[in-house]
């Protein structure tokens, strides 16, 4: 990744070198402009280490947990072929291809399909927080540990590095019901009425963009783009299933979790999709 930043870092460069002034308008090349701004103080400019350091984040934080995220939304509608039909019927009733971001945010069921795509498929399943001092954890529920003592704290020591599983409570059948691990979108519908979840995410009662100071600070782009993404090929494309149901699974690869061929091929990462374009 330090390979790659650095030859993106130094076309960046070239081009402003070449031209007197970079054209373009992408994160990097924009660091590169500030970088080397007149009207920036030097103690406000970053070194060429920090600025590739941020490659990482605009690849995997701003792109793939987005496209993993479309791919688990086109996976579950192949798999439930009435919530596609009336998805796309729900599209179809727009007068647009090309809908504003408001108009996109007024579509009800697609929100619903999106909200149950990253509860049920977080692109991201855990991550992880360093301890930066002692720290005492009340527990709602008080649990046993091997030698059989109840537990009603966690002690977290500085230094200590804590794993936060998102897929767990997301998937949680005490917070979500008997048909947790169900892809149900119908359940966003009527959830406003009922009890809420008491996952303290910064969206959606979940915790796929995380919460408090530390939560994803691109999720309202990240759902904008998904469902921009999932609105156009929905209203052109049907799509079906290449291969039994029982057949996919899923794999985390590093940071992100992938759909996963579980037989035939060479059991990589993918998603075999059938697709037509929808009859007029």
């Amino acid at each position: 990744m330090n390979c790659v930043g650095r030859a993106l870092l130094n076309d960046a460069k070239a081009e402003l070198s070449d031209s007197g002034h970079d054209t373009r308008k992408d994160l990097l090349s924009l660091l590169v402009k500030a970088n080397t701004s007149e009207d920036v103080a030097e103690k406000d400019k970053i070194s060429e280490e920090e600025v590739i350091a941020q490659v990482p984040t605009f690849l995997v934080a701003g792109h793939e947990t987005t496209s993993t995220a479309v791919a688990w939304a086109l996976l579950s509608l192949s798999q439930h072929p009435h919530v596609q039909a009336r998805l796309r019927q729900e599209a179809l009733a727009v007068s647009t291809d090309q809908p504003s971001m408001d108009e996109l945010n007024g579509l009800p069921y697609l929100d619903c399909v999106v909200r149950e795509t990253l509860r049920l498929h977080s692109p991201v399943p855990n991550t992880n927080r360093l301890a930066e001092q002692d720290d005492v954890v009340p527990l709602e529920t008080p649990y046993k540990d091997r030698d059989g003592k109840v537990h009603n704290v966690l002690h977290i020591k500085k230094g200590q590095a804590v794993i936060l599983p998102i897929l767990a409570p997301n998937r949680d059948s005490e917070i979500w019901g008997p048909d947790a691990m169900e892809f149900v979108p119908e359940r966003w519908e009527n959830r406003k009425a009922g009890l809420q979840s008491p996952l303290a995410g910064v969206w959606g009662d979940m915790l796929t963009f995380l919460g408090g100071s530390h939560s994803c600070i691109g999720f309202r782009f990240a759902l904008i783009e998904m469902k921009a993404m999932i609105f156009t090929l929905i209203r052109t494309f049907e799509f079906d299933l290449a291969v039994p149901a029982e057949e996919m699974g899923q794999r985390a690869n590093m940071i992100v979790m992938q759909p996963v061929e579980l037989k035939g091929g060479d059991g990589g990462n993918r998603c075999p999709l059938k697709i037509r374009l929808c009859e007029a």
